[in-house]
């Protein structure tokens, strides 16, 4: 029997891994656009985007780790259900618990892997990868500004400058602000230096210069020593400002949070009861997979497949629409956070029970 749960449970880690670094690439493509459209302007080198790619990984996994443990069932199991294993190891006098011991394991595993990424390596992450995209930025603004040129890597703004100093200094600077469309600014400065701001974002602080503001048929005209300029790139950051709060700062903000800003309260608590319902939903996956298995009948790796994504997709839609109940007022933070969680773990328990009574 040994023997057996050891062969099952090294088929289940190869098919986990496989799924996992399949689910992990889908998911990288659209963040791997946004950070284009970010970095390509200032003249990102490949080194800086897999150091980016690097440090999103851990948000990833929070998602793709329970996805990989269902798709590893219904894989393995699926196959050992096509060539009739289920049959010969239950007619051994193995009842379905001992069969499924292997996924119980597996989902373990996954239980704690995703808790930690979801206490401590995913709040690192998000925040050594705001911290290296701010240093990215800063260090290449001023190297990605040709010398005489038009340069339009910022949203809406211009910039054209005769010389650099250094990585971060340039001089005899012109620029045009068109942010405020109805209030479009033109900027001279003798010069200007890049610093950090946050992610998405840089700070150009400009020195000795004069700005025109352009209202209607009206023009002002400013004088100033210093002036400090916010330029966006126009790709945000790639991962939320709230996911680099561990469960414990989570709580303290809500609680601190006034209660006249509901959205933020709410947006807090969803995401404290998210960091634990995705760990949780692991071990309900493992109740459900090998019954779920059974179920799909002969229908081989394809129908495995079509029915895992099946089942991620509706419980995405029941958990979406769980925290848009509780963003509209009509449904208490906890119930709409662990509503899918709790249908899914009621339904698995009634298949794994069902299939065991056989």
């Amino acid at each position: 029997m040994k023997i057996i749960h050891r062969a099952t449970l090294r088929d289940l880690l190869l098919t986990f891994i496989l799924s996992l670094a399949f689910l992990n690439s889908i998911l990288m493509m659209e963040k791997l656009i946004r950070l284009s459209r970010l970095l390509a302007g200032v003249g990102a080198s490949i080194v800086d985007m897999g150091k980016i790619i690097l440090y999103i990984q851990p948000q990833l996994l929070m998602l793709t780790i329970p996805m990989s443990l269902l798709l590893s069932i219904l894989l393995v199991y699926g196959r050992l259900n096509h060539d009739s294993e289920i049959v010969v190891l239950r007619a051994s006098g193995m009842d379905f618990t001992g069969i499924s011991r292997p996924v119980f394991y597996l989902g373990l595993f996954c239980f704690f892997a995703t808790l930690s990424v979801s206490f401590s390596l995913g709040p690192a992450s998000s925040v050594k990868l705001r911290e290296t995209m701010s240093e990215i930025i800063t260090a290449r603004s001023a190297m990605a500004l040709e010398e005489g040129t038009f340069n339009s890597a910022f949203k809406d703004v211009v910039i054209v400058v005769k010389g650099k100093n250094s990585a971060n200094m340039i001089n005899d600077v012109f620029i045009y602000d068109n942010r405020e469309k109805d209030e479009p600014k033109v900027l001279m400065a003798k010069q200007g230096r890049f610093f950090a701001q946050d992610a998405g974002n840089i700070g150009l602080l400009l020195t000795d210069g004069y700005i025109n503001i352009i209202r209607g048929k009206m023009t002002t005209e400013l004088f100033f020593e210093k002036y400090n300029m916010i330029l966006s790139l126009g790709g945000g950051s790639p991962t939320p400002k709230k996911m680099e709060l561990t469960p414990f700062q989570l709580l303290e903000q809500s609680k601190i949070t006034d209660s006249s800003s509901y959205r933020r309260k709410v947006a807090l608590y969803l995401e404290l009861h998210r960091r634990f319902s995705l760990p949780a939903v692991c071990l309900v996956l493992a109740f459900l997979g090998p019954p779920l298995a059974l179920a799909s009948g002969k229908s081989g790796k394809l129908g495995g497949l079509a029915l895992g994504l099946f089942v991620f997709t509706l419980y995405y839609t029941l958990l979406i629409y769980g925290e848009k109940l509780v963003n509209a007022d009509k449904m208490p933070h906890y119930a709409g956070a662990w509503l899918a969680t709790i249908l899914m773990g009621i339904f698995s328990w009634v298949m794994f029970r069902r299939e065991n009574l056989r």
